[in-house]
C-alpha cells in the first residue's frame, strides 16, 4: 500500500497526506450514498399500501380538505437537525409559519443544508486539488481560477462556504416566516371587520369565515388560505376548537391566537359571537394604537445614535480643523 501511494505521489506530484485525505473523502461520500440508498429503499408491500392510501385521499387533497403535516426526516438526514426534539419542533413550526406545508418540506430543507454546507465545499476542495495536480485534464479557464488559491486561503474559503451554506437556509426561512406573518398581521384587522359584518348580517360563523376567506383570496392570499384551510378541516370532521388552535399555531401570531381563544370561549359559554368579536376588534384597535405610540416614542432614541454617528465626526472636524491647520503651518515654518 505504501508503495502504491509513493507511485501515485511521484506520478502526480502530490504529498501522500493529500492523497490519503482525498481517498478518505471519496470513501465517506460513497458510504453516505450507500447508506442513504439503503435506508430510503422501501418494501414493495409498503409502496402498494402507500399508493392505495394516496388514491383514496387524492380527491380531498386536491380540494384542500386534508393536508399532511410536516414529516420529520429519519436516518442520516436527521443528523443535520438539532438533537433535541423541542428544537426540531421549532423548525417544523417555522416551516409551517412560513407557508411551507408540504409533507416533504423538512426533508428538502435538511437536504438543502446538507448539500450547501457539506457537498459544495467538498466539490470546491476537489476542484482546487484537481487544478493543482499535473496530468489531470481540466479546463484552463477554471484551472486558472483555482490554481492561484493557496493552501491557507483554500482552508478559509472552504470554512466560509461551509458556514454560509449551512446557515443561509436558516436565514432565508426566518425572513420568509417574518414576511408572511407581517402580511397576515396587516390584513387581519380588515378580515375581522368583514367577519363581524357577516355575522351581523345573519351568517353562521363557519359560513362567514368561508365568505371572508373567499373575499380575501386576492388581497391577502396567506390569510385567505388559513381561513379556508381551517374551514376545510372542520368540514372534514375535525373539532372546531382544534382547527382554530391549529390555525393559530400555523401562523404564530398573537392576534390570531387571541382570536381563536375568543371564538372558543364564545362557543363554549353560548355568548353572542358578534358582540365578542366587536369587543375584541375594539381591544385590538386600542392595542395597535398603543403599539404605534410605543414605536413612535422609540424613534428619538434610535435616531440619536444615528445622528451622533453621522454628525459628531463632522462637528469635530469643523471645530478642530482650523487649529490643526495653523499648528501644521507653524510647525512647517
Amino acid at each position: 500500500m505504501d508503495r502504491i501511494l509513493e507511485m501515485i505521489s511521484l506520478r502526480f506530484g502530490l504529498p501522500t497526506e493529500t492523497i490519503l485525505l482525498t481517498i478518505f473523502g471519496l470513501g465517506v461520500l460513497l458510504v453516505f450514498f450507500a447508506v442513504s440508498s439503503a435506508l430510503s429503499r422501501r418494501h414493495p408491500a409498503a409502496v402498494r399500501i402507500a399508493n392505495l392510501r394516496a388514491q383514496r385521499f387524492d380527491s380531498r387533497n386536491d380540494r384542500g380538505l386534508l393536508r399532511e403535516t410536516v414529516a420529520t426526516p429519519k436516518g442520516l438526514f436527521k443528523a443535520a437537525l438539532p438533537s433535541r426534539q423541542s428544537e426540531r419542533r421549532k423548525i417544523e413550526e417555522k416551516l409551517l409559519q412560513a407557508g411551507l406545508t408540504g409533507p416533504n418540506t423538512l426533508r428538502i430543507y435538511t437536504l438543502t443544508r446538507v448539500w450547501l454546507g457539506i457537498f459544495v465545499p467538498m466539490i470546491v476542495a476537489l476542484l482546487i486539488v484537481a487544478s493543482k495536480t499535473p496530468g489531470i485534464p481540466f479546463p484552463r479557464s477554471i484551472a486558472g481560477t483555482f490554481e492561484s488559491i493557496s493552501k491557507a486561503n483554500a482552508i478559509q474559503l472552504i470554512g466560509l462556504l461551509t458556514a454560509v451554506g449551512y446557515f443561509l437556509p436558516a436565514f432565508w426561512l426566518n425572513r420568509r416566516q417574518k414576511e408572511r406573518q407581517q402580511k397576515i398581521r396587516d390584513a387581519f384587522p380588515n378580515a375581522l371587520d368583514l367577519l363581524q359584518i357577516s355575522l351581523q348580517a345573519g351568517l353562521g360563523f363557519d359560513a362567514a369565515m368561508t365568505r371572508v376567506g373567499n373575499e380575501l383570496a386576492v388581497a391577502s392570499p396567506d390569510l385567505a388560505f388559513e381561513f379556508l384551510n381551517t374551514q376545510h378541516e372542520i368540514q372534514a370532521g375535525r373539532p372546531r376548537a382544534e382547527a382554530l388552535s391549529d390555525m393559530a399555531k400555523r401562523t404564530g401570531i398573537d392576534e390570531i391566537r387571541s382570536f381563536a381563544t375568543v371564538v372558543q370561549q364564545s362557543m363554549r359559554y353560548g355568548t353572542s359571537m358578534s358582540e365578542a368579536l366587536t369587543t375584541y376588534a375594539s381591544e385590538m384597535r386600542d392595542w395597535r394604537e398603543t403599539r404605534a405610540q410605543e414605536l413612535a416614542n422609540q424613534l428619538p432614541v434610535k435616531m440619536s445614535a444615528v445622528l451622533a454617528a453621522l454628525m459628531l465626526p463632522t462637528l469635530i472636524i469643523i471645530t478642530a480643523a482650523p487649529s490643526m491647520i495653523r499648528y501644521f503651518r507653524g510647525f512647517g515654518a
